[in-house]
């Protein structure tokens, strides 16, 4: 850990004039398995909290959820470098916040979830093809720019609202149920897995895989936390859910950040 920290370290001079400009390291995680664990669990904690606040009081909700979202970011986007409590605060928020927004738009219009999945996807689709216009990469072994990490947390909030929708889209319009949307999304995250493991573009089954974690993890939480009455659900409660949850991800990113387990290590720069 001393030694790469200390590679990572410019010049006095240097780190002065790329200050509020640039990072200087790359400011998101490896990609390994601890990652994905938590990355689970945040979508299904955004999940339970979004929809447990809301039926609480939907002002505290709001107060939480857009409140929470601008501090965490706030916080991210001070770091220099990846920082393991900011930035998985940054993601939690962001699962309360996206939630919260799919929520709004499919309430708030009336819209079927077909309609709202559809609109997500292109927002999605169209934040994909501006970013690699504008960076020539998607590549998030490459989130060492301020540019290229507003286009990171930008895209990282649609996923979250579209996996909403497309989770609700399969639970409830479609009647699965949500264990039944969960085990589907399971089935479907391990495609791109498959695929990578076959020699596909990383990048693109990195992508794909984190659009999925959303609907999976939101399914899985809305059948423990959710009445059956509502998708079949096991009637925990969401609150109750949230608040282990939270646990969950506070122990595993606490181990992260002191063992440095998912630190990306420096890359040559024609990686």
């Amino acid at each position: 850990m001393t030694s790469s920290s200390t590679a990572l370290q410019p010049s006095a001079t240097a780190q002065g004039s790329r200050r509020g400009l640039e990072p200087l390291a790359a400011k998101v995680p490896e990609i390994t398995a601890l990652f994905w664990v938590i990355k689970i669990l945040t979508t299904g904690m955004g999940e339970a909290a979004s929809d447990g606040l809301g039926e609480t009081s939907l002002v505290l909700g709001g107060i939480v959820g857009v409140g929470g979202f601008v501090l965490a970011l706030w916080w991210q986007l001070r770091t220099d470098r990846y920082h393991a409590p900011s930035y998985w605060s940054c993601v939690s928020m962001v699962a309360v916040f996206g939630t919260i927004m799919a929520d709004i738009l499919h309430v708030a219009t009336g819209l079927s979830y077909y309609v709202t999945s559809a609109f997500y996807a292109l927002v999605v689709a169209g934040l994909f093809s501006w970013w690699h216009r504008s960076e020539g990469t998607l590549s998030i072994h490459h989130i060492d720019t301020r540019r290229r990490e507003r286009f990171y947390w930008a895209t990282v909030l649609a996923t979250f609202a579209l996996g909403t929708a497309v989770g609700d889209l399969a639970g409830l319009t479609m009647s699965l149920g949500f264990l039944s949307a969960g085990w589907l999304f399971l089935a479907a995250i391990l495609v791109p897995l498959a695929a990578w493991r076959l020699g596909a573009n990383a990048t693109l089954c990195f992508w794909a895989a984190y659009v999925l974690t959303r609907p999976l993890g939101a399914s899985f939480a809305d059948w423990i936390g959710k009445d059956h009455a509502i998708g079949q659900g096991l009637g925990f409660g969401d609150l109750r859910l949230t608040g282990l949850l939270v646990v969950a991800i506070a122990v595993l990113v606490t181990w992260a950040h002191r063992s440095g387990h998912d630190i990306q290590r420096p890359i040559p720069v024609d990686a």
